[in-house]
């Protein structure tokens, strides 16, 4: 097998500051060192995974914003669907929800990027 697993994402961003504040803060990821590649950007420790976040150079065309599941998307292990919903809802997000018996959650970043926010103990989670 050449690939062992996933290493990391890759999400392209427009506001360095605006998306520490939604997946640092407000997802709880823990920000890590990142080398400096002469652009903005920020790397997340994301459980196996990393999250890499990329401001793109002036004119990079980007993918048009959708709350839609089958779009290209993220997705984050969960533990309390509700909580979660909860907190999503007290930041003004809209949401697309499987609910908790399935797992999902579906939400945009501030740059439209999908993310999936995902139980373990729904339907499509990873059994423990």
């Amino acid at each position: 097998m050449i690939a062992k697993g996933a290493h990391h994402v890759s999400l392209i961003v427009s506001d360095v500051e605006r998306s520490r504040a939604f997946y640092g803060q407000l997802l709880g990821l823990e920000e890590i060192e990142r080398p400096d590649f002469g652009i903005p950007g920020a790397w997340y420790d994301a459980g196996p995974i990393q999250l890499h976040l990329i401001v793109p150079p002036q004119g990079m065309k980007r993918v048009e914003p959708s709350l839609n599941p089958i779009a290209p998307h993220t997705a984050f292990e969960i533990e309390d669907y509700a909580e979660v919903c909860e907190a999503l809802r007290k930041n003004g997000l809209d949401l697309l929800e499987t609910g908790a018996a399935v797992g999902q959650i579906f939400v945009n970043d501030p740059d439209g990027n999908l993310i999936e926010l995902i139980a373990p103990g729904g339907r499509l989670g990873r059994g423990r």
